[in-house]
């Protein structure tokens, strides 16, 4: 006998070509990895453009972990297509007037950009592994020197002019990188939920906030575990920008959603209920109590009472701020990217309900191995080129 077909679960009235989510895990993986990029890259930007000396402990973790993640910012959305391989049509066939090619330009520039900073940054530590290694490994290392060796303090300064040049391109690029992904959302005008002018800003800052929060939670566990000294003002600064930036991003969705409220369309009539139903928990629960209200208390607190807290005591506020603030964000992908579906076009009835299984193609296990290749990317990162100065970091020598 054939198993029976599963009624798929609709409430009120949905066509019957919208009632199947089509944009699954994958989708709101995609933004998430990219928020991070542009965030840890706006830290080390602080350091190298503006001078913020307190960020140069992890000056080189960012950029190391902005380019970690970026390197598999794409596997997501190459999962979700069936045919990964004619994701290179957009490169071989560019329309210009497609905000989906628009990636592709974005994405490549970006690349570009974070590849020559990063030369320029560990020029000198390139040199100096080069000089002391012999056989293949010098041949290695004197390659991505350049073959140049010069290390004097003339070529030092040419290093510096450049990556604050970079630097200064960069931060613009990172943020139409992953600003970009909120206007994709944003330029949909059938779906109500999604059509919003600040729709690209919340991605921009809630992207940022997550950056800086995992560059958080990498500074702190890497100390722990090589055995370095924790810099107590790296970390109260990076606990004042993760706090601007939460308190700006959370303020934006709440803006957004009062906004909406307040002018009574006949589309508040179909998100209401949806975010008082279908995502009372990943909305009201997940991102505004525990991703939100509670980070912003405990962030208080580090930033406040700065110096009445012992160092550990800061640094536990920060960890669990950071993790629920990471929460936060991807809870706020998620109420974006399958929320958004959830909504039927007639605007009097609700889709299917979407719950990613574990083993799926687009699924949990898969998304997790992702983003265990993103960490794993640095971890080598770390093992070819120091990423703290002074200490030993990730790997005991590069």
């Amino acid at each position: 006998m054939m198993p029976e077909a599963r009624i798929p679960e609709v409430i009120g009235f949905a066509f019957p070509n919208d009632i199947h989510i089509t944009w699954s895990l994958m989708i709101v993986l995609y933004p998430y990895l990219t928020g991070i990029v542009a965030g840890a890259f706006v830290i080390s930007a602080l350091y190298h453009l503006f001078g913020r000396e307190e960020l140069k402990p992890i000056a080189r973790l960012s950029l190391a972990t902005s380019f970690a993640f970026l390197l598999f910012a794409t596997l997501p959305l190459l999962n979700h297509l069936g045919h990964p391989e004619r994701a290179l049509n957009i490169i071989f066939t560019p329309n210009f007037s497609s905000a989906m090619a628009g990636f592709g330009i974005l994405y490549n520039t970006y690349m570009l950009i974070l590849l020559l900073e990063i030369w320029f940054v560990w020029r000198k530590e390139i040199i100096m592994i080069a000089r002391r290694s012999r056989g293949l490994r010098r041949k290695l290392y004197a390659a991505m020197a350049l073959w140049t060796y010069d290390v004097s303090p003339e070529a030092l300064e040419k290093d510096r002019a450049a990556t604050r040049v970079l630097a200064a391109i960069g931060i613009p690029s990172a943020c139409l990188l992953h600003g970009y992904v909120g206007f994709l959302f944003g330029a949909l005008k059938a779906n109500p939920w999604w059509s919003t002018p600040l729709m690209p800003i919340i991605f921009l800052t809630s992207g940022i906030t997550s950056g800086i929060a995992v560059l958080i939670l990498l500074y702190l566990i890497s100390m722990k575990l090589s055995g370095g000294e924790i810099d107590d003002e790296t970390v109260a600064s990076l606990n004042r920008w993760l706090w601007l930036f939460m308190i700006i991003t959370v303020s934006l969705e709440l803006l957004e959603i009062m906004t909406l409220a307040y002018e009574q369309s006949a589309e508040w009539e179909a998100i209401h209920p949806l975010l008082t139903t279908r995502l009372s928990f990943s909305f009201i629960s997940v991102q505004l109590i525990i991703g939100s209200l509670i980070p912003f208390i405990l962030l208080m607190m580090a930033v406040t009472m700065n110096r009445y807290l012992h160092s550990k005591v800061r640094n536990t506020l920060a960890f669990v701020s950071s993790v629920l603030l990471l929460i936060q964000v991807f809870s706020m992908r998620w109420n974006v990217v399958i929320g958004g579906q959830l909504l039927s076009k007639s605007y009097r009835g609700f889709r299917e309900t979407y719950y990613p299984h574990l083993f799926e193609k687009e699924g949990i296990l898969a998304g997790a191995g992702i983003i265990v290749l993103a960490l794993a990317g640095l971890i080598v990162f770390a093992r070819i080129l120091p990423v703290f100065e002074g200490s030993s970091g990730l790997s005991e020598q590069a």
